[in-house]
């Protein structure tokens, strides 16, 4: 699989949260403004990015050669974890209305099914580094774009006339239905 195509099929046609579905809670949780839904997608950016080079050495330098490739999963979301305390740490004391915004949502990353299932799905594809970094980062990318796109389309809607059942979560989740229909190669 070359690069490109790595690429475009991580960030587009298999989207991790519209065609595997995974990453709802923050997906929907913080996506009421723009502001929130970049800030989500460029820390889970982040931590996919630096969990998914520091698994794929464990994986391919310790597990294997060991031959205890069943841990992955257990070292992998400590590997996450670790990521996401770091990260939280340091908007904590650096960005403080960014870690304020993100509120629950930012610890949770550390149970995004999202991020372990790009980091898995690194292993399961067998990638080369390079194709792992790639899918890593546009997955993440993907991630990114949906939020944010949702989130443009959620503030639009909070300014619109919408009957009253289908007002705050039943539209949210309408719409993104909707969107996953779009991105979707299968339609």
């Amino acid at each position: 699989m070359n690069l490109v195509n790595i690429f475009i099929t991580a960030l587009l046609t298999e989207n991790v949260v519209l065609t595997k579905f995974l990453g709802i809670c923050p997906f929907i949780g913080t996506s009421k403004s723009r502001k929130s839904a970049i800030s989500m997608g460029l820390s889970v950016m982040l931590v996919v990015t630096l969990s998914s080079i520091i698994t794929y050495f464990l994986y391919h330098y310790l597990l294997v050669p060991t031959n205890t490739e069943y841990l992955k999963t257990v070292l992998f979301v400590l590997v996450i974890a670790s990521f996401v305390q770091l990260l939280e740490i340091l908007l904590k004391r650096y960005f403080k209305s960014i870690h304020k915004m993100l509120g629950i949502y930012l610890p949770l990353i550390t149970t995004n099914c999202a991020v372990l299932g790009i980091v898995l799905l690194n292993i399961t594809n067998d990638f080369s580094f390079i194709e792992m970094l790639v899918y890593s980062v546009s997955s993440s990318l993907g991630f990114t774009f949906v939020i944010y796109l949702f989130s443009s389309m959620r503030e639009k809607i909070e300014n619109s006339d919408v009957p009253a059942p289908f007002r705050g979560y039943p539209i949210a989740l309408i719409t993104a239905a909707i969107m996953a229909l779009l991105f979707s190669r299968y339609v």
